[in-house]
């Protein structure tokens, strides 16, 4: 049940997609996405014509994105089951997305893996894009936050209201955001489901340098899907690279 309330929540978010679109139109095919989940940005790229394939390695969320492709999409993306830190493939590619803030969420050894196996797939001049929270935001915000309330929508598959709450914890290295799904039944219990990310708070330039590390060069930088410059103030850290 858990992939299937997480889609429907983040599926309410849409303000990037056209950015991801963009990206798509100017690389062309094929595109592959690092942590695809259920799918929220790898089936608008596929509905859009772009060949694609996703890759994640929750094989349960894998596992509720192939029934949403099942019945929505004619040309559907190959999904591999794959930790994004050692994939291989025979191909490169001209376009390789990491949105979604998961890029933040890696350790120094897992970042670095994934940087040098996106440098042995991107086809020269290609583009690898990452999207993240921007840390200097995270960072000027209290140590803790109480729960709250932050949405409300029906389960399509039960019928019953599920209320969205989160809160969270900073410590000096690390942002940890919990989210509490609240599923609530007829009888008037109450079914809790729980996911917590903890972002690392690295700096820009902390970036800079993993990305000058693994053999790549950073084309563009923005605060937001619009490509705005990015600031302290802007609400993400998004990075273009090529090789």
């Amino acid at each position: 049940m858990l992939p299937e309330l997480i889609h429907t929540h983040h599926n309410r978010d849409l303000e990037d997609l056209p950015f991801w679109l963009d990206l798509a139109a100017q690389a062309g095919s094929p595109v592959l996405e690092l942590g695809c989940g259920t799918g929220r940005v790898l089936i608008p790229l596929v509905q859009a014509g772009y060949q694609t394939i996703g890759l994640d390695h929750d094989l349960s969320m894998l596992s509720y994105l192939r029934t949403k492709i099942a019945t929505r999409l004619i040309h559907p993306p190959d999904l591999i089951a794959a930790d994004f830190t050692e994939f291989n493939f025979a191909t490169h590619f001209p376009l390789v997305i990491l949105p979604c803030n998961t890029f933040s969420t890696l350790s120094t050894e897992q970042r670095m893996l994934c940087l040098r196996c996106v440098c042995q797939h991107l086809q020269e001049g290609g583009v690898f894009a990452i999207s993240i929270p921007n840390p200097e935001i995270l960072r000027r915000l209290p140590a803790r936050s109480v729960g709250e309330l932050e949405d409300e929508f029906i389960d399509p598959s039960t019928g019953n209201p599920v209320q969205v709450s989160s809160s969270w914890q900073r410590t000096g290295k690390t942002f940890i955001l919990t989210w509490r799904y609240d599923h609530l039944l007829p009888d008037g219990r109450v079914e809790r489901f729980e996911v917590k990310t903890s972002h690392q708070l690295l700096s820009q330039n902390n970036y800079l340098v993993d990305i000058a590390q693994a053999g790549l060069m950073v084309k563009e930088v923005y605060g937001d899907f619009d490509r705005s410059t990015y600031s302290a103030d802007s609400p993400h850290l998004i990075f273009l690279i090529t090789r």
